[in-house]
């Protein structure tokens, strides 16, 4: 059987209160559930799930081992948008909301516009706009055809 798509991306974080609060920023995506001490935040397709960090790697069965401060994990997450435009509308949101602008958005080696921001807990997120994409009329992404 194969897994037919992504329901919930669930993020490690180290506060929990504060990383929600982050999230509703920039995502202004009510409601944010909380339950049994996680935090759910419903996207179109997918859900984001925060989770106290020791709490999740518990869960697994795993001791959390933690980067250097500022190191990169090997994980981005992105959202694609529609213009440049709106991912300087994207980027002036989360620069309010306290998140670390690791590259401001630019043109991109393959004819695109992008740029990436961490969150509180360093967990990386691009923001691309790019001429080969369009969205569906539920506005899931697809490339152009």
């Amino acid at each position: 059987m194969k897994i037919p798509r992504m329901t919930v991306i669930t993020l490690g974080v180290a506060d929990l209160t504060r990383s929600t609060a982050f999230y509703r920023e920039i995502f202004s995506t009510p409601p944010v559930t909380e339950h049994a001490g996680v935090t759910f935040i419903p996207l179109p397709g997918v859900w984001l799930s925060l989770y106290p960090l020791e709490k999740l790697a518990e869960d697994i069965g795993e001791e959390v081992k933690l980067p250097a401060p500022g190191t990169f994990h090997g994980v981005t997450l992105a959202y694609n948008a529609r213009s440049k435009d709106e991912i300087t509308s994207i980027f002036a949101r989360v620069a309010e909301a306290g998140a670390h602008i690791a590259k401001a958005p630019q043109d991109t080696f393959w004819g695109g516009y992008s740029g990436y921001f961490s969150d509180p807990d360093g967990h990386y997120w691009e923001v691309a706009w790019g001429p080969m994409f369009d969205f569906t009329e539920h506005g899931d992404l697809r490339f152009k055809t």
